[in-house]
């Protein structure tokens, strides 16, 4: 039988959280607007972890306290929220004070992942724009 490390646990489940930053960003800030590379950020964080992402939330200045952040909660089915980076985080939510006490109360944890950002490159980039800007044209994304 396999041992189990004491910071391991396959019965966490974990919200990721991404921001829906406009494609008009892109250039400025491309991680922000690259959602596939937020979620596999924290995707990452929480395999490292031994944990299971239940739920893969994109949000852009949603309120703390809308019910699409705490249906999961509700339900059960999380237990921690995990976003890759306060930028995210701050540009997902309208108020990450409320949230962080929204958490608290409701006794869910709130982590970053803080792992490195990628290096995008001019072909990175334009691998997001393809992908953000043809999803209608039958471009499935790889």
């Amino acid at each position: 039988m396999d041992e189990m490390r004491d910071d391991v646990r396959d019965d966490v489940r974990v919200a990721a959280i991404a921001s829906l930053t406009p494609l008009e960003e892109l250039d400025r800030d491309p991680f922000l607007v690259d959602t596939r590379s937020q979620q596999a950020m924290c995707a990452r964080w929480a395999a490292d972890k031994g944990y299971v992402v239940t739920r893969q939330l994109i949000f852009y200045a949603m309120a703390p306290d809308h019910c699409s952040l705490w249906a999961d909660v509700e339900a059960s089915t999380v237990d921690v929220f995990v976003v890759p980076n306060e930028r995210v985080l701050e540009r997902a939510l309208t108020s990450v004070p409320e949230f962080a006490a929204e958490c608290e109360r409701r006794g869910v944890r709130l982590e970053t992942a803080g792992l490195d950002e990628p290096a995008y490159t001019a072909a990175m980039k334009a691998g997001v724009h393809r992908r953000l800007s043809m999803p209608t044209a039958g471009y499935d994304g790889c």
